[in-house]
């Protein structure tokens, strides 16, 4: 196989790797802001049930995870399910996942929010909603962007375990050429192209960080 072959091989598996680490963003970043608010709830029942969710999801491994998802319907309730199904499963494995970790971050910035904030905004009439929208989300989201990146640079990483489901996605793709090639080559051109990304999101963050800067606690 020559290179620009394997190449364009490990380019079509690294399509399907971003398209996992967008779709899992877009739905485990606004999740996450529900399964917090749930967490942080003066009605217990829904407080209990959002604790239980992190502790599961948190606790155990997202292969596993995955692996209940895309065989769990079969299994427990003799589903049949089509061909498709392992990408709904990575998807939805990779969003409930990911929200339960934002939403402890998100938690922990809500809560470092001074009492007194919520009280001046009381006094000049802002609303609970406006209060959260205005004021205390934009400095969540300062706070909270060292530990989010942490997490999405995770994702960038973990989006490889979808290999399990048997996803072509870049991780796969380096493994079955390395495998027909008996050579490392196309692992660590994989591995490359990992860290290229993890620096990509990196930059990214780091500007929005300084954009950021006039908000001072």
């Amino acid at each position: 196989m020559d290179f620009g072959t394997m190449m364009g091989l490990l380019g079509s598996g690294l399509l399907l790797t971003g398209q996992i680490f967008i779709v899992t963003l877009v739905g485990a970043l606004p999740l996450g802001v529900i399964v917090a608010l749930a967490r942080m709830s003066k009605f217990k029942p829904l407080a209990w049930i959002a604790r239980f969710y992190i502790s599961v999801l948190r606790g155990t491994p997202l292969m596993l995870q995955l692996m209940a998802l895309m065989f769990g319907p079969y299994y427990l309730f003799g589903m049949q399910l089509g061909s498709d199904w392992k990408f709904w499963a990575c998807d939805i494995g990779f969003i409930l996942n990911y929200a339960a970790y934002f939403a402890e971050i998100y938690r922990s910035g809500i809560q470092s929010i001074p009492r007194g904030q919520y009280e001046a905004a009381e006094v000049l009439g802002y609303s609970s909603g406006q209060t959260f929208m205005k004021i205390v989300l934009p400095q969540v989201f300062k706070r909270i962007l060292p530990a989010m990146g942490n997490e999405i640079i995770t994702l960038v990483k973990d989006t490889s375990l979808a290999f399990v489901l048997g996803i072509m996605e870049m991780f796969t793709r380096a493994q079955a050429i390395a495998a027909s090639q008996v050579s490392m080559t196309p692992y660590l051109i994989a591995a490359l192209i990992y860290w290229a990304c993890c620096l990509l999101v990196e930059f990214a963050l780091n500007r929005a960080e300084k954009k950021l800067d006039y908000y001072h606690d």
